[in-house]
């Protein structure tokens, strides 16, 4: 069992990255990444990619019209391919039964049904997509009622990139993860990763641990983003410094360093998605404490995000009704132009219902993606809110800054030429703890930090 052809349903945020590297890595395996949206394959085909990640575009360049293609024929790609990658949205039902948590899995099995049609012969099934643990029973009672001549092992490899280093991961990731009940399936998947990564890194399960593994990495994973927020508040009553606690405890080897930055809350299409969806399937199989546990994380994301806009009006005199804010940042994080939940969004929502007028500066979301985010989240003004191209522009004439993503050139701004056009007494409000707060103060701006004391000089 070798894998020659490649096709992918979804050229979304993993779908066309992972695809790229695959493509890039391996000349002899054709790769075509097809989707229904056609104004995204012909983004995909262009100059200006319809995701952005650093290096991204290089491996594009290099491995497309070579044996990297992107089409909308979905149907005779898979027809043609002897692996189909399944890699499409699975968003949070927002209708029946589990309505708010429960995973909306009607695209998976839409495009199960599409491959049970348009496959030929002996096929490879691989779940990209983050699923509900014993999806894959889904997969394979859709599978097994096909016509002769058409045979299926389905497998799980699910993704574990981090946007913004997607390529590097991808290129060097901690570990390749595939689930089957097939050996040789497993082995023929494996085959394509050992091009480029070493074999002590890609590792073998069944179907439900791969499936489970997932979303228990991005609850873990979550859960250390609301630790810190919830120590953050506790710092800043306390006069603690967030950044020096997290210093202390990531030294401690059972601890580790990572995701113990304090912020505004954890953003991106995966940490709330999977965490409810987890917190369903828990409910679902009578396991109500552990439910309650995981739900909480989400439950105080929430509130950090709230917790932000509520700070930023109390240190404006308690009203930001007709004041212009500045909005330095809308990705949920830097090298990204993801604004899927970002925590921008509920900032940006709190302070439009408190009358604020809202000047937003991204370098890679486009207005339109700021309106449509905010659009979708709820009831908004647009007139309060005004896109700029530049975060010296949004500044001027400003009452406040809000710096929520921590884009590299927000650090290196014109603080002094900031300063005297923001309208005194001006603030600035550091989620991210990213700028020089002693430096800015000395130019007359008050200074909050999450999760620091309201004297630091740090």
């Amino acid at each position: 069992m070798k894998i020659s052809s490649i096709c992918c349903i979804g050229a979304g945020y993993v779908g066309g990255p992972t695809m790229a590297v695959i493509a890039d890595r391996c000349p002899c395996i054709r790769v075509v990444v097809v989707d229904i949206n056609a104004e995204r394959i012909a983004a995909w085909n262009s100059d200006s990619l319809p995701v952005y990640e650093p290096g991204l575009e290089e491996v594009v360049r290099r491995a497309r019209g070579r044996n990297l293609f992107f089409s909308t024929e979905i149907d005779s790609s898979i027809a043609e391919a002897n692996c189909v990658f399944i890699s499409v949205n699975t968003p949070t039902k927002t209708y029946g039964k589990g309505a708010g948590k429960a995973s909306d899995l009607r695209y998976l099995e839409a495009c199960t049904r599409r491959i049970a049609q348009f496959a030929r012969g002996h096929t490879l099934v691989v779940e990209k997509s983050t699923l509900p643990v014993k999806s894959a029973e889904t997969v394979q009672a859709i599978l097994s009622v096909v016509s002769e001549g058409k045979t299926f092992d389905v497998l799980s490899n699910p993704e574990f990139l981090a946007e913004g280093s997607a390529i590097q991961d991808l290129f060097n990731p901690d570990r390749v993860l595939i689930g089957g009940q097939c050996s040789e399936a497993c082995a023929a998947l494996a085959a394509v990763y050992a091009n480029w990564v070493p074999l002590d890194r890609i590792l073998t399960t069944n179907l439900w641990s791969s499936e489970m593994a997932k979303l228990t990495a991005n609850a873990f994973l979550a859960q250390r983003v609301s630790s810190i927020n919830a120590i953050s508040a506790f710092c800043e009553a306390t006069g603690a410094d967030v950044e020096e606690v997290a210093q202390a405890i990531g030294k401690d080897s059972r601890i580790g360093p990572k995701f113990l930055k304090a912020s505004a809350g954890f953003g991106g299409s995966c940490f709330k998605k999977d965490i409810l969806n987890l917190v369903y399937l828990c409910e679902h199989h009578g396991l109500p404490e552990v439910a309650t546990y995981w739900e909480q994380v989400v439950i105080l994301n929430e509130w950090q995000k709230h917790r932000v806009a509520r700070t930023v009006v109390e240190k404006l005199f308690n009203t930001v009704a007709g004041k212009r804010i500045a909005i330095l940042g809308f990705a949920f994080k830097k090298d990204t132009n993801d604004t899927r939940e970002t925590p921008a969004i509920t900032v940006c929502l709190d302070l439009l219902e408190e009358g604020a007028q809202l000047a937003v500066y991204d370098p890679k979301v486009s207005k339109a993606s700021v309106l449509s985010a905010l659009a979708h989240a709820g009831p908004t003004s647009t007139q309060q809110i005004f896109s700029v191209p530049s975060a010296l522009e949004a500044c001027a004439g400003a009452d406040a800054v809000v710096v929520l993503t921590d884009w590299d050139e927000f650090r290196t701004l014109e603080w002094m030429t900031i300063a005297s056009s923001m309208r005194q007494p001006a603030w600035v409000f550091d989620t991210r703890n990213c700028l020089d707060a002693q430096f800015i103060r000395k130019l007359g701006i008050n200074l909050w930090g999450v999760g620091k004391p309201s004297n630091t000089k740090k």
